[in-house]
């Protein structure tokens, strides 16, 4: 017997030294003064400790709730491998039904071209297949694209660095994003919506460029009763009325739209005033619009308050009419200041991209060592066997002209070609600051995402509400516990004070195998750890009453004790037993924090046996086993 108990004391004292060890991290994080954390974080050794920690949930320590929702139309015409008129009307049709009905995407596409008469394998899969093999074609590919999106939004958080991210499918089309302690919310949406879409795509020809705004400046011209244009290559002066404010003129919106117009797109007050050239807005509407004045290699700049205009005549009609089929107008990605006003480069690609990014294999910030590009962040990248060919090919045969490197429908920089280009590496510059270019450089190195997504809900727990909520969990905490103490001495006396010294130790374990296994902790996990509290002294209050019974039989303290345990045994055993399952249900079945809840109280059950029938029985044992006791307080 006294073996035994010399080996369940070492037993003991070694989970002790154990749980402090482990817990040792969460309280150094805790204690940290705000200027020795700081120093740490320098140091680069906060995040190590932190690892080390008690991971604190969303709702204790603040950060964001993001639902997703995958562009499925979007990815499912991306599959089709031609397009024509008929399938933009049938696939336009299909999308606006999609908003009022209940039925899903690929049964409504599918109805519509059968209403049409056009088989579905005119566009996708092979010719001659069933639409029905088409339609289970399409379902397999957005399938794979969600699992590929899950798998590709982990690995972009991963590097963003945000500690215990919880990502997981809602559904068929939306994803659900948690992400703890997060520090720069704008920065994490815009890596995770971003597509990262990179395309190599050529510049148009400044001529071409030249010709297309004339015809659209002809057509505004004439649309408000003057026939008379003005070349813009024969303006030699748009570089100097840049820098000169006093020939800029602020001019109202209607001047250039109408009244009427303008109601009806329902503008805004920043929305209705224009800076145009006055020298030339009167016959050349458009041209005033624009400067030719050249950032870098860019073809044309337009002021900022000018922007939502353009955009707005470009895409009338009447007005992509005049734009070549194989050529589109693209923004560049940032705005560039000269003298107190900024203004946006205005490109015209072609619509025929040259490579994408998907021969991408690694893409590193760096700091550029260039005359231009002195001291700023640039992205270089690096493709693959099969790349670099492409790559080479295209660069050796397009010496001399502007290549845009557009990432999500944006141009972030437009290199002249110098010279033939056949190691497969390049270089993305322009971009203004580190954080950007360390953003671009996460997408590219995890990849696209398979298909556009979309932030349908977002919910934002500030550090203020992590704290109380914090707050609110440990005095929860502290109070029953100082209750459960209160109560066990009152009614238990000196029995009941070994019961406490169980349950504080209760705590200390539980507490120690949440941070060593790296559980999160959750506002339901603290709920958890005050029931567990409760329970723990439960199996105490069985074996007291058992004693207490076999006390009054007239046993001996020992011989009351040994049957005390031994009879309650099975009782406990059960009763943990039941409620061990529900928790573990519970984290089966259960979501993010009903799971908390459920491993807190688990980890609470196992380590509560533990406590009360090993190690106030070996206090009871030493006890004893020193004299012959003929009373116990109990």
């Amino acid at each position: 017997m006294q073996r035994k108990n010399t080996i369940k004391t070492i037993l003991i004292l070694l989970l002790v030294f154990w749980a402090l060890y482990a817990l040792w991290p969460t309280y150094k994080v805790q204690s940290l003064a705000p200027e020795k954390r700081s120093a740490l974080e320098n140091e680069g050794k906060l995040a190590s400790l932190i690892k080390k920690a008690i991971h604190m949930g969303l709702d204790l320590q603040g950060g964001m709730y993001l639902t997703l929702e995958v562009d499925l139309p979007q990815l499912i015409e991306q599959l089709a491998r031609n397009r024509d008129d008929r399938f933009d009307s049938i696939f336009q049709r299909t999308r606006e039904e999609i908003n009022v009905s209940t039925e899903d995407f690929l049964t409504l596409l599918s109805r519509n071209f059968r209403q049409e008469d056009i088989p579905l394998s005119r566009y996708w899969g092979e010719r001659g297949d069933s639409d029905k093999k088409i339609i289970d074609y399409l379902e397999k590919e957005a399938k794979d694209a969600m699992d590929r999106s899950l798998q590709k939004l982990q690995n972009r958080i991963d590097q963003f660095g945000v500690s215990e991210p919880s990502i997981q499918k809602v559904g068929s089309q939306r994803i659900l994003i948690q992400l703890p302690g997060i520090s720069n919310p704008d920065r994490a949406k815009e890596l995770i919506g971003k597509t990262a879409l990179l395309e190599f795509t050529l510049l148009k020809d400044p001529t071409v460029v030249s010709e297309v705004i004339e015809k659209i400046d002809k057509a505004l011209a004439q649309e408000r009763g003057k026939g008379k244009t003005e070349s813009l290559n024969q303006d030699t002066t748009q570089a100097e009325r840049i820098s000169k404010a006093s020939q800029d003129k602020v001019v109202s919106v209607s001047q250039l739209f109408g009244e009427e117009e303008v109601s009806k797109v329902g503008a805004t007050k920043e929305d209705t005033s224009l800076v145009v050239d006055e020298q030339i807005f009167k016959e050349n509407p458009f041209i005033a619009l624009l400067r030719t004045s050249r950032r870098g290699e860019s073809q044309v700049s337009v002021p900022i308050e000018n922007i939502k205009a353009v955009d707005r005549i470009l895409s009338r009609p009447d007005i992509q009419k005049l734009i070549p089929v194989d050529a589109e107008f693209l923004w560049d990605a940032e705005d560039f200041q000269i003298s107190d006003r900024f203004y946006r480069s205005l490109y015209l690609l072609n619509k025929r991209t040259e490579m994408t990014g998907r021969y991408l294999t690694d893409a590193r910030v760096t700091i550029g060592s260039d005359v231009q590009n002195a001291g700023r962040p640039e992205v270089n990248f690096t493709l693959d066997r099969q790349g670099a060919r492409i790559f080479s090919r295209l660069s050796g045969a397009n010496i001399n002209k502007q290549l845009a490197i557009v990432l999500d429908g944006r141009v972030v920089s437009a290199p002249r070609i110098q010279t033939k280009i056949s190691d497969g590496r390049g270089r993305i510059t322009g971009i203004p600051e580190m954080d950007e270019a360390k953003m671009i450089a996460i997408v590219l190195r995890v990849g696209a995402l398979p298909a556009p997504v979309q932030i349908v809900e977002e919910r934002t727990v500030g550090p203020s509400l992590g704290q109380d909520s914090i707050y609110r969990g440990k005095m929860s905490a502290v109070i029953g516990l100082a209750l459960t103490v209160f109560f066990m001495i009152l009614y238990y006396r000196m029995a009941g004070a070994i019961a406490d010294v169980a349950l504080l130790l209760n705590v200390l374990i539980l507490m120690a195998v949440l941070a060593q296994f790296h559980f999160t902790l959750t506002l339901p996990g603290v709920a958890g750890i005050v029931l567990t509290i409760g329970m723990a002294v439960d199996a105490n209050v069985l074996v007291y009453e058992r004693i207490r019974e076999e006390l009054r039989t007239g046993k001996t303290v020992r011989a009351a004790i040994d049957a005390g345990y031994s009879r309650a045994f099975l009782t406990i055993f059960d009763s943990n037993l039941t409620t061990l399952l529900t928790a573990l249900v519970l984290y089966q079945f259960g979501t993010g924090p009903i799971r908390g809840f459920a491993v807190t109280v688990s980890i609470g059950i196992v380590v509560s046996m533990f406590t009360a029938l090993v190690v106030t029985r070996v206090i009871f044992d030493f006890m004893t086993a020193r004299r012959t006791l003929t009373k116990l307080s109990i």
